[in-house]
């Protein structure tokens, strides 16, 4: 019998694409898809390129029976999240894609956010959600806290790197363009097509992103110290995909045989052949991150580029990952869709 599944805040573009993948999920049926402010609508009318699907009707979470569900995605922004989790059955299987359990630490939730923790027993027990270091604890774990989608993409380029100490800690550039989708579905002035197309811009400059709260955590966890990144991310007139390139101090060939040993036997991460380097239109729409290595004309110095889909390996494809761990299904199950080129 296929798992039944609930998506909270399916009407936004993570939710939506969490329908796209879990259609092709053999074990799977969505039995309830929430969006209190789309209630009543069906999903067609809400995003008219599910039409074809057989889907429920949007609800409101009041309508759900969460004794007939064995897992549930929720996809709405941070804070809200936290709010909802808070209220859910304890035994729940939960994947959270929001920000609101990936820090560890209260205190640091409070700095990056700006708000308490209004679930501190649930963040407690939340499990950090980047799949390929993390799997053995998801398989395990009732709730787990998806990452930021710029934050994976920067650590599947250096958590190997600085874990195995082949760069220097203290030099670490971090240069990420994002597609304007990893902003939500929400409407904002910034995002018109007029206001955004033809050219793109820095923003969070000088170390405000709040995904750094998760580099400083999980990179100095990894290192035994304090690791602090560099990091700028650009805006771009594009509507999915992440591109990060990053410089570091340490021998290119050293680097590249790194990443290539901790990625040999993963499905989704594929390194590059030494000095090509990879595009977004190479990952779109896939569960996949390509990673290439080439080596700097400053003698000592790599430069590490990788590119994968915000909205599927960035968020809702990472979901789904760790949503069959938990359920003990193969881990690519519903996930091996070739990228859509061009």
């Amino acid at each position: 019998m296929a798992h039944q599944i609930a998506i909270i805040g399916a009407s936004g573009y993570t939710g939506a694409e969490l329908i796209r993948l879990i259609a092709l999920h053999p074990n799977m049926e969505l039995a309830y898809l929430v969006a209190n402010s789309k209630a009543g609508h069906s999903m067609a009318q809400v995003y008219p390129h599910l039409r074809h699907l057989k889907l429920p009707d949007l609800v409101t979470i009041d309508q759900v029976d969460f004794s007939k569900v064995d897992l549930c995605f929720c996809a709405l922004p941070h804070k809200t999240s936290q709010e909802v989790i808070r209220d859910l059955p304890p035994t729940l299987k939960v994947v959270d894609l929001s920000a609101d359990f990936r820090l560890r630490d209260p205190s640091d939730y409070e700095k990056w956010y700006g708000n308490p923790h209004a679930a501190l027993d649930r963040q407690a027990e939340a499990v950090y959600g980047l799949t390929e270091f993390y799997r053995d604890e998801i398989a395990k774990a009732t709730l787990v806290a998806g990452t930021g989608c710029n934050a994976a993409t920067g650590q599947y380029v250096l958590r190997p790197l600085v874990a195995n100490k082949v760069i220097d800690l203290n030099d670490i550039i971090l240069d990420m363009k994002c597609a304007v989708s990893g902003a939500g579905r929400s409407l904002k002035e910034n995002l018109l097509h007029a206001e955004l197309s033809e050219g793109y811009n820095a923003y969070a400059v000088g170390g405000t992103h709040r995904h750094l709260g998760e580099f400083d955590q999980e990179f100095s966890r990894l290192a035994g110290q304090d690791v602090r990144v560099q990091f700028t991310p650009h805006l771009i007139p594009a509507n999915r995909g992440i591109l990060a390139t990053t410089y570091v101090k340490g021998d290119p060939h050293k680097v590249y045989e790194t990443l290539c040993a901790q990625y040999e036997a993963e499905p989704f991460i594929h390194v590059l052949p030494f000095g090509e380097t990879p595009s977004t239109h190479h990952v779109r729409a896939s569960n996949f991150c390509h990673i290439g290595v080439t080596g700097d004309r400053i003698a000592g110095r790599a430069i590490i580029v990788a590119a994968l889909d915000n909205l599927t390996k960035g968020s809702s494809g990472q979901a789904l990952q760790n949503a069959n761990l938990m359920l003990g299904e193969e881990e690519t199950t519903g996930l091996m869709q070739v990228p859509c080129f061009p």
